[in-house]
């Protein structure tokens, strides 16, 4: 339970201000049918964070605990790192939205903004890191729902009330704190 608890919290925090929560908001501004992107949206995060978990669940498989626990750790702590910088959404994401419909417009812009995306990268490490890399996959999917959907419905004017700083910092801490827990061995009586 740890695992999708974790998981989700800590993709909620880092998604707010992510580029794909602003691709929420360009596909909300220029559809203005939330459904089909709501739904393009939980596909992709699921293929994309479902792929994301089996590299996870193998690299835990083909390292030792010891080598995995420092890995792992310095991953987290790099993502707290990352989490502080802002993302801006890039020009050809939003291209192809013009050539599919709203469906395949969004799972097609958001599958691709979320290779090597900073969420993308802490479903690994997490997979990585807690023993059920199905809650981990579940977790960060419905930690993007929580911070997309309203996005979707919502739209700008939630994102101005929004203290991004903040939540960065939040998120920020909480990769930092996982971090740190593993590499002083939290996660050994999973075998990390």
């Amino acid at each position: 339970m740890d695992a999708l608890l974790i998981s989700t919290g800590i993709v909620a925090l880092a998604e707010i201000g992510d580029k794909t929560q602003l691709l929420a908001f360009l596909l909300a501004a220029r559809f203005k049918k939330p459904l089909p992107i709501v739904a393009g949206i939980l596909c992709a995060t699921v293929v994309n964070h479902g792929l994301a978990g089996a590299l996870g669940a193998w690299i835990t498989a083909s390292l030792s605990p010891e080598v995995l626990r420092w890995v792992l750790g310095a991953s987290f702590v790099g993502m707290s790192v990352w989490t502080l910088i802002p993302d801006r959404i890039e020009d050809d994401e939003s291209e192809i939205t013009g050539r599919w419909g709203i469906f395949g417009a969004t799972l097609i812009t958001f599958f691709l903004a979320e290779m090597g995306d900073k969420t993308q990268i802490a479903t690994i490490a997490m997979a990585a890191h807690f023993p059920d890399p199905v809650l981990v996959v579940a977790g960060t999917t419905l930690g993007m729902l929580i911070a997309d959907v309203p996005a979707v419905f919502i739209g700008d004017r939630l994102s101005a009330r929004i203290p991004m700083r903040l939540v960065h910092g939040i998120a920020a801490a909480l990769f930092a704190a996982l971090g740190v827990a593993t590499l002083l061995g939290a996660g050994a009586h999973w075998g990390l």
